[in-house]
């Protein structure tokens, strides 16, 4: 077990590098901001605050795909779904390269393997201020091919009795019975609250801000990225509000780069940020 802790005057972040260089937990004056728990109890990522989507968000459907005249097979990641879901960053343990009581730097050397067959490299900076987190996540391609590449953070929200979600966007992708997009429609953006949503759904025309309220705190989302996904679970005590760089298995679309896949040639690097400012009601 590896375990990095930040602290700044009321707010407390604790890292488990070992485990898909996910967050444990985000506090504020011991109140969990994220979904949190203390990182020697942490099961592993799924279970987690937050964790690295990349070299892909969401699912790649059937665990197949086809790029640039050759055909690629992904292993088994998820329990009980024919797809390989988030990417690999979350499957393998990061290093830490350098830290201090506010900050980390923690690194991913991915060799191609059955869960993906390109080479990369990739890094997370996570910042801890005074009033929030911020993020940049990083990823070169060290491959001798190019290669398709997403990138995105999958962080978990408590889910309070007023828990409520405001976030402009313009369409969303609907899906079939294998939860993969089959269409784009229109759609006004979101501002309600957690309990009247029924979504597990990417977002399309995001402006990259969200807001997130409920009894306790109020929560401002940035990021970079212009996709966002949005998973509402029904019975659960989390809701997940997620920066991504691309259409849900935008892999398979006919022009995934027209989608926010990137085609990533050897040696360039892909980055995004997230930011997560935090503030009492």
């Amino acid at each position: 077990m590896h375990t990095v802790e930040l602290h700044i005057g009321e707010m407390r972040l604790a890292l488990r590098p070992d485990l898909g260089g996910c967050i444990a937990g985000l506090w504020r004056h011991g109140l969990p901001v994220l979904r949190s728990t203390e990182p020697a109890a942490l099961s592993g990522p799924r279970a987690s605050a937050s964790f690295p989507l990349l070299p892909y968000s969401n699912r790649l459907g059937l665990r197949r795909f086809h790029w640039r005249g050759a055909e690629y097979t992904t292993a088994p990641n998820f329990e009980g779904s024919p797809h390989s879901l988030h990417g690999v960053g979350w499957l393998h343990a990061w290093q830490v390269d350098a830290q201090d009581g506010q900050s980390a730097l923690l690194s991913y050397h991915h060799r191609p393997d059955a869960h993906w067959p390109f080479a990369f490299v990739a890094r997370q900076h996570i910042a801890l201020g005074a009033s929030g987190l911020h993020m940049h996540l990083a990823l070169t391609n060290t491959d001798a091919r190019e290669q398709p590449v997403g990138l995105g953070w999958h962080p978990y929200f408590p889910r309070r009795a007023c828990s409520r979600l405001q976030m402009a966007v313009n369409a969303r992708w609907d899906s079939d019975a294998q939860q993969l997009p089959t269409h784009s429609v229109p759609q006004a953006g979101l501002d309600a609250p957690i309990e009247t949503l029924a979504y597990d759904h990417c977002f399309t025309g995001w402006s990259g801000t969200a807001i997130i309220t409920d009894e306790c705190l109020e929560l401002h989302l940035g990021s970079t990225l212009r996709y966002a996904v949005v998973f509402t679970p029904t019975g659960r005590d989390y809701f997940c509000v997620e920066p991504v760089s691309h259409a849900n298995d935008a892999i398979h679309f006919d022009e995934p780069t027209a989608h926010g896949l990137l085609a990533l040639h050897p040696g360039a690097t892909a980055e995004a940020t997230m930011a997560l400012q935090v503030q009492p009601r």
